[in-house]
């Protein structure tokens, strides 16, 4: 059974109660944020609130079905996040990240491990898209990168290294830095944990890119993990944006 900080004893029934609906009405869905985070490392977090996640086409169901029930529901942010709350008790309802990359889809609900949350059956999102979210996590305000070290350093060994790959994708450069943190961080851990080949193939490529010719436009990449502090480089100088395009 999954366990974290307790919160008061009326935001568990909040979370409890939330939890039995959707499972009540055989809604899909998996929980990040704190509770996945201490699945993975034991790393105990006070619970403000729970991040439930979904695929995008299933929030507006889920939103409909608790607001029938008498909560409140708000979609916060048609990219990624709608909200949940009741009494001061909230629930987030993520589909997505705010730069448009991480778009839950089948693949996190069958790689999703199952637990217990408060005595209710439920699944947690696999390590690889925690991961693969929080390495876009780089501003100034919040940076997660001791999170994903924490992460691999306990479940590195079972991760599947080539899905996370296949995620980051054109964003490798995020995995490579991450790894050599992890060297700085982790000096006696890391040949056992990060995958040889990985480590060799990231290496490879950061290197043939000194052999291709420089890009004719110029592009700012920050805003991808930072939207406000690579700010002016497109607002100031002319850089231009890397943004993912949404229909």
């Amino acid at each position: 059974m999954l366990k974290v900080v307790e919160p008061r004893v009326e935001a568990q029934e909040f979370y409890k109660s939330s939890l039995e609906l959707l499972n009540e009405n055989k809604i899909s869905y998996m929980l990040g944020g704190g509770f996945a985070f201490y699945y993975y490392t034991g790393i105990v977090r006070d619970t403000k609130d729970m991040d439930i996640f979904c695929k995008p086409a299933e929030y507006p169901k889920i939103l409909k079905l608790f607001a029938d029930h008498g909560y409140e529901t708000q979609v916060y942010d048609v990219r990624w996040l709608a909200k949940v709350h009741r009494d001061n008790h909230y629930i987030d309802l993520i589909f997505n990240t705010v730069n448009n990359i991480c778009t839950v889809d089948d693949a996190w609900y069958e790689n999703a491990v199952d637990s217990q949350v408060y005595g209710v059956p439920v699944k947690i999102i696999p390590a690889e898209e925690l991961v693969w979210c929080k390495l876009y996590v780089q501003n100034r305000e919040r940076y997660d990168g001791s999170d994903i070290n924490h992460i691999i350093l306990k479940r590195g060994g079972q991760m599947n290294w080539k899905r996370l790959l296949n995620r980051i994708d054109a964003h490798w450069h995020l995995l490579l830095m991450q790894m050599l943190q992890f060297q700085f961080v982790y000096p006696s851990e890391y040949r056992d944990i990060l995958p040889d080949w990985l480590f060799h193939e990231l290496i490879d490529r950061a290197k043939e890119q000194y052999d291709l010719p420089s890009p004719y436009e110029k592009v700012c990449r920050g805003p991808v993990i930072d939207n406000t502090q690579y700010e002016v480089d497109i607002k100031d100088w002319n850089y231009k944006s890397y943004t993912i395009m949404t229909v």
